[in-house]
């Protein structure tokens, strides 16, 4: 049964002072490689999704998360993975934001989001993101 578990995954959605998007672009040999997405990774066992999202986003993208709140979670069904994103918006953090391993990355502003291709299950945070507050 553990290989129809879904992947549970952390994810940020790290905002800069002028409102713009943290975003990189997923090596080519990963799943869904070559596409745009949020930065994050797999929640560990026995860690909590905060937990997971602050060890990821200090991995990942040098930063040390200082307040975040829940996003949303979503539940997609690729034909090859089942995963479920637990994103959190990262609205305080400290650290110079890059790219820890080596992939492409931007500050995207909100409305720009729709010209990068995303993995399917991440158009449903684009679209929460463009709503207004």
């Amino acid at each position: 049964m553990a290989s129809s578990d879904p992947v549970h995954v952390a994810v940020g959605v790290i905002e800069n002072a002028d409102g713009d998007i943290f975003i990189s672009k997923r090596h080519k040999d990963l799943h869904q490689g070559e596409k745009w997405e949020f930065p994050g990774g797999k929640v560990e066992a026995g860690e909590t999704v905060y937990d997971a999202l602050v060890r990821e986003l200090g991995e990942e993208c040098n930063i040390e998360v200082k307040a975040a709140s829940p996003l949303t979670v979503i539940h997609h069904d690729y034909n090859d993975k089942r995963v479920m994103l637990d994103v959190w918006r990262v609205t305080a953090f400290s650290g110079d934001v890059r790219q820890c391993e080596g992939q492409e990355w931007l500050w995207v502003p909100v409305y720009a989001l729709q010209a990068y291709q995303f993995p399917e299950a991440n158009q449903a945070i684009i679209d929460l993101l463009e709503k207004p507050l």
